[in-house]
């Protein structure tokens, strides 16, 4: 866990405004998206740009609906294009492997559908936090905010100490602002996510979403926009984050 030093470094510096109208909204949401398959980010992208919402985006180097991966060179323009607009960033890890457990001082950290994986030290743990901030620095100059989400969110008090000591604060996301996008879509269909996330999202929420899901048959972004003017008719601003928000702290401290 975080120390409550570094908890109150992180909550001085958790909120930036997305627009100098931020201070007139009622209520504040905090917008996360992370890779994923990346098949509906360019129509994701396009809304948030027409509606002046900045999000904080947790990249990883994931496999691609174009058969490359989310930060080779053939997305460059893509990530340009999102630094250009504003938007946060942080390490989502450069495989997208999952913590599994902590052995000694070193972290277990395993590939979906495997069971062995390999096991990291702190040097070794914190070049994959860092890996990503290399890609991105080269296709856009831009470097990463001091946050970063773990894989599926699950860390291990290796993780979330070896990550600090590199300087990263952990990122989750709220049990509203799971936004279900990742969820199968014949039981959990666009008008249901959308309707319990404009009835259940409230002041302070951390929102997680994808830039696609391969295994979604009915793709979240096709109700994206609707979220989006949704939650601004009930007076939600959006904020981007470069550690974790008040509420997120709050739960820590529990």
């Amino acid at each position: 866990m975080l120390s409550r030093r570094a908890l109150g470094a992180a909550a001085l510096a958790a909120l930036a405004p997305t627009s100098a109208a931020a201070s007139a909204c009622r209520r504040t949401v905090y917008l996360t998206i992370d890779t994923g398959w990346m098949d509906t980010a360019e129509l994701i992208a396009e809304v948030m740009a027409r509606h002046g919402v900045r999000a904080t985006l947790f990249i990883a180097d994931e496999r691609t609906f174009r058969g490359d991966t989310s930060l080779s060179d053939s997305w460059a323009p893509f990530w340009r294009a999102r630094v250009a607009e504003g938007h946060a960033f942080g390490s989502h890890t450069l495989r997208h492997w999952y913590f599994r457990g902590d052995e000694g001082e070193r972290v277990r950290y395993v590939a979906w559908g495997e069971r062995a994986g390999t096991l990291l030290d702190r040097p070794a743990f914190c070049a994959e936090l860092r890996a990503p901030e290399e890609r991105l620095r080269a296709m856009t100059g831009r470097g990463l905010d001091p946050i970063w989400r773990a894989p599926g969110g699950r860390t291990t008090p290796n993780a979330l100490r070896f990550a600090e000591a590199c300087g990263f604060s952990h990122v989750g996301w709220t049990a509203n602002g799971f936004l279900g996008d990742e969820l199968p879509s014949d039981r959990y269909p666009n008008d249901r996510l959308l309707e319990r996330a404009l009835a259940t999202i409230r002041d302070g929420e951390v929102l997680m979403m994808h830039w696609g899901i391969r295994s979604r048959q009915q793709k979240f972004a096709e109700v994206f926009e609707a979220l989006i003017l949704g939650l601004k008719e009930r007076g939600f601003c959006f904020a981007t984050l470069t550690a974790p928000p008040p509420r997120l702290l709050a739960e820590a401290r529990r």
